[in-house]
C-alpha cells in the first residue's frame, strides 16, 4: 500500500524518532524513503536566538550544515536497515507547504512526521508545522508522537 514515503525532518530529537520510525516502517513495509529537510531563511526580525545572535551569512551557514548533519545521519540509519533513502533539502518561510510540494514532486503515498506538540493559544494563533501539514496534505500523513 505504501511504497513511497517522505519524511520530512528538522533534526529535533523528536524529529529524530519519527525518522527512526519512519525507517522501521518502511523496511516492513516495503518502501523507499525520501528524507527531506526545509531550511527557513534568516529573517531580520526574529526571536530565533540563532538567528539574533548570527549575521545572515552565519545564519545560513549554520543551517547548511545542521540541515547536511542531519540528512546524512538520517541516511546512514537507513542504508544501515537496507532502506532505500534519498535526502532532499529546501529554503523558504512556507514549511509546511514545501513539505506538502515536495510529497506531490516525488508521488509519495506517505507522509511521516512529528507533532511537536505545541497546545494552548499558540497552537491556535501559530499553529504547527505536523498541523498544517495534516490540514492541507491530500496525501496520507502519520504523525509520530511520543
Amino acid at each position: 500500500m505504501f511504497r513511497n514515503i517522505l519524511i520530512p525532518t528538522d533534526g529535533s530529537p523528536l524529529a529524530t524518532l519519527a525518522v527512526d520510525a519512519g525507517i522501521t516502517f518502511a523496511k516492513e513495509v516495503g518502501a523507499k524513503i525520501t528524507v527531506f529537510t526545509v531550511m527557513e531563511p534568516f529573517h531580520l526580525v526574529s526571536l530565533d536566538a540563532e538567528q539574533i545572535s548570527s549575521t545572515r551569512t552565519q545564519y545560513e551557514a549554520l543551517s547548511e550544515l545542521h540541515a547536511a548533519e542531519t540528512l546524512a545521519a538520517a541516511r546512514t540509519r537507513a542504508e544501515a536497515a537496507g532502506v532505500p533513502c534519498v535526502t532532499d533539502q529546501a529554503s523558504t518561510h512556507e514549511v509546511y507547504g514545501e513539505i506538502i510540494r515536495k510529497a506531490e514532486d516525488i508521488g509519495a503515498d506517505l507522509i511521516i512526521m512529528a507533532s511537536h506538540g505545541r497546545g494552548g493559544v499558540g497552537a491556535l494563533i501559530i499553529g504547527s508545522v505536523a498541523s498544517k501539514v495534516l490540514t492541507h496534505s491530500t496525501i496520507p500523513v502519520l504523525i509520530y508522537r511520543k
